[in-house]
């Protein structure tokens, strides 16, 4: 390997699953503006491979892990909400509905840059007005794509998904390790 593995992402989650597949690596945040429009999978690809160029620019000898995630229901894509009241909005849209969550990913290695997307389907119970006030309220909304932690207190309101479960909660594995391997990684 060239240098070490940096992961462009703060995402405390992205961390433990990364962490999870055994690798050894460092974290420093993308400086990216995130506002993009256009179809999700194409937008996560876009980001990803931003955050990962913004760091390799800072860090040109190591290789660098950039991802993204959004979430979208009816084709309207859902970032991360701005404050509770957007959160409440979201669950709502959600609420007893099918939805996708989309995860770039994109490997700057080797002067190569890989990338890749996965997408997952999940469906939603229909929530309460007092499971969304309980749920908001709980603070766990803020922060996440889509307004909820699948890995957190929400997991109970998802009764069925179709796909990888990691990229719910913000790194797709499987894919990710493809990358990595595709880079003379050994996983």
């Amino acid at each position: 390997m060239a240098g070490r593995l940096i992961l462009a992402s703060a995402s405390p989650r992205r961390r433990e699953l990364l962490a999870g597949m055994g690798l050894m690596f460092e974290v420093v945040e993308a400086r990216v503006d995130e506002r993009l429009d256009g179809a999700p999978e194409v937008v996560v690809k876009q980001l990803a491979r931003l955050k990962a160029q913004n760091v390799a620019q800072r860090f040109p000898e190591d290789d660098i892990l950039g991802a993204d995630t959004l979430v979208s229901v009816a084709g309207r894509p859902l970032g991360k909400p701005g404050d509770l009241e957007e959160a409440a909005e979201m669950l709502r849209m959600l609420s007893g509905k099918w939805h996708e969550v989309y995860t770039g990913v994109c490997l700057i290695a080797r002067g190569r840059e890989l990338v890749g997307v996965e997408e997952t389907r999940v469906r939603f119970a229909a929530l309460t007005q007092e499971d969304i006030r309980r749920y908001c309220a709980s603070g766990e909304p803020l922060g996440k794509a889509g307004a909820y932690a699948i890995q957190g207190m929400a997991g109970m309101y998802i009764p069925e998904i179709q796909g990888s479960y990691s990229n719910v909660v913000g790194l797709p594995t499987a894919l990710t390790r493809d990358l990595l391997r595709s880079s003379g990684y050994s996983l």
